[in-house]
């Protein structure tokens, strides 16, 4: 049996920023891509800098490397999440920390190496998120290697799936330049589209919701402009609870709002991200779950998508054995080592509730690559084109590693 020789860590960057939330919240002003402003979460030297990741590279004892990519969200530090990433002062924890408890390590199991990385602990806490993530990823590379088989075929095999080699629907992200950026996803025919970035309610959303409604109208009419006849991709909109915020949290007020963006939206179907932010996850499961249910009563098809105050594994099965949700999101870099992705996603699965495979702009095209892999294994109802805010660039990465794992699934007889 195979097994580990060294580990090397290289700093990198990410396909986006780091954002500080609060900043942006308060006072902070845009200024091109910028914001002019004081950062005010704790690890930020300014309001927006730029993403960083580390590259963890295992070398195993006949020569082969594997590799992964540890990063973190764009909102780094808010909501409960671990501070700020930044590669010089994670990169000695890999070389003096994580490098002597893996080298010499059989890779015989990718799920009791990833086990491992998930329980350990220094200064009696356990690894940041990021780590987590990214040496995860590595050790199921190393597997792979190790076994001469595709990292989606070691997922199969140790959670015991049945493989289908058919693609999984990949949700393409605008960001901001919502009108250009969709031209992009439209006619790169993604599956499912724009995001949207509705963050703010005079700006985006408008005081009666007024706004996301002429959008979403001018969406349904360019598709049809330029998308072609058998284009019908699914609309799935983040509005950050700005809904919530605008219909002061009345449930009847909302559920007759998302009636009114179904028929903007119709023929085609319809998902809202984080309708509203409760502030707490007791609170956001109860209105997410009265939302849910006034819908279903008033035989309203729009579809809501849990994505504030549902971050881990733990927060995610809370979710969904609450029936808070007709989807999750669920955000590959907060949960950690990537086996908690795939315990994710089986979980929403096996309860009967969409799986979004997500994560974040802030990414790498490695992580992206290797999210896509499990997702292959795992087939959860929709996975994120990332990273970045560019379309192009998240699109290619995502659907370009999906057609070659398919490929090679289907030349081996599945």
């Amino acid at each position: 049996m195979k097994k580990i020789a060294q580990i090397i860590a290289s700093p990198g960057l990410t396909g986006f920023y780091f954002d500080d939330q609060a900043a942006i919240k308060h006072d902070a002003v845009e200024d091109g891509l910028t914001y002019r402003g004081q950062a005010e979460t704790p690890g930020f030297t300014s309001v927006r800098q730029a993403g960083e990741s580390i590259s963890v590279m295992i070398l195993l004892d006949d020569g082969q490397l594997a590799y992964g990519d540890c990063a973190a969200v764009q909102y780094s530090g808010a909501g409960g999440r671990d501070p700020l990433f930044l590669a010089r002062d994670f990169i000695p924890v890999i070389r003096e920390e994580i490098a002597p408890a893996l080298t010499g390590e059989r890779l015989d199991s990718f799920r009791r190496l990833a086990e491992k990385i998930d329980r350990f602990k220094r200064k009696g806490r356990g690894l940041h998120t990021a780590l987590r993530y990214g040496i995860t990823q590595a050790l199921l590379d190393a597997v792979a290697k190790a076994r001469g088989i595709t990292r989606t075929e070691v997922v199969a095999a140790e959670y015991d799936l049945k493989l289908e080699p058919e693609p999984i629907p990949i949700f393409s992200q605008t960001g901001d330049d919502r009108y250009l950026n969709a031209d992009k996803i439209i006619i790169k025919h993604a599956d499912v589209l724009p995001h949207g970035l509705i963050n703010n309610v005079n700006t985006k959303l408008g005081k009666r919701g007024e706004k996301l409604i002429e959008y979403i109208k001018w969406l349904k009419r360019r598709i049809k402009e330029i998308g072609g006849q058998d284009y019908y991709p699914v609309f799935h909109i983040d509005v950050y609870g700005t809904i919530g915020m605008a219909f002061n949290g009345d449930v009847e007020r909302m559920a007759g709002y998302l009636a009114d963006l179904e028929e903007a939206a119709s023929p085609f179907k319809l998902r809202i991200e984080g309708p509203m932010d409760a502030g707490s996850k007791e609170d956001q499961i109860r209105e997410m779950l009265a939302l849910r249910e006034r819908l279903q009563t008033g035989g309203i098809g729009v579809e809501i998508v849990a994505d504030e105050w549902c971050n881990t594994l733990e927060d995610i099965r809370d979710f969904v054995d609450a029936g808070a949700a007709d989807m999750i999101q669920i955000k590959t870099p907060d949960l950690g080592g990537i086996n908690n992705t795939i315990e994710a996603v089986l979980y929403c699965k096996e309860h009967g509730v969409g799986a979004y495979q997500g994560g974040t702009c802030n990414e790498t095209d490695r992580s992206a690559q290797i999210c896509t892999d499990i997702a292959i294994a795992t087939r959860p109802d929709q996975i994120l084109a990332k990273p970045g805010m560019g379309v192009d660039e998240g699109l290619m990465i995502v659907y370009n590693e999906m057609q070659r794992v398919l490929a090679l699934l289907q030349a081996k007889g599945y």
